[in-house]
């Protein structure tokens, strides 16, 4: 089981090519600046293989380095079966995401799995992938997984 002492979250798209990266890019800045910053376990993953290995896509990486001011350092990979017991929280940013996590689910595992855009005060609940779209995407994408991890960050650790 996810360690006690240590808060854990786990973002879960598709690839672990923009969505998820992009969540665990700014999650890490937000906790950064947060006086408990090493009690955290920040990581992504994806349900798919197709990106394994590979850098964040590049429109991940310069929406990061634009409203972070530093790039994010991630190598992707797939979910795995021990992650459920590595992570408190495991986060999908749509319907299909959060089926494929739940499929995938070792029984007996205590992780939260949620949409993360259920934490969204604008009531957006879905994070649309923004593989196809341009930069603005990207940044629709970095907005809403701040005001979602904001939001929890508020609920759960305040």
């Amino acid at each position: 089981m996810a360690s006690a002492s240590k808060k854990s979250v786990l973002f879960v798209c598709l690839g672990n090519f923009c969505r998820s990266p992009m969540a665990e890019g700014v999650f890490k800045d937000m906790v950064s600046q947060r006086a408990d910053k090493d009690e955290w376990k920040i990581d992504s993953a994806g349900t798919s293989d197709w990106h394994e290995g590979d850098n964040p896509d590049e429109r991940t990486s310069a929406t990061l380095e634009t409203k972070t001011g530093h790039r994010l350092d991630h190598i992707g990979r797939k979910i795995t079966k021990d992650d459920y017991n590595k992570f408190h929280y495991i986060f999908g940013f749509d319907e299909s995401n959060i089926s494929n996590i739940n499929r995938r689910k070792p029984a007996g595992c205590q992780a939260v799995i949620q949409l993360l855009g259920e934490f969204d005060p604008q009531n957006q609940r879905v994070i649309e992938d923004p593989y196809y779209g341009d930069m603005s995407e990207f940044q629709r994408v970095y907005n809403q997984c701040s005001r979602c991890l904001t939001a929890f960050l508020e609920k759960e650790f305040s």
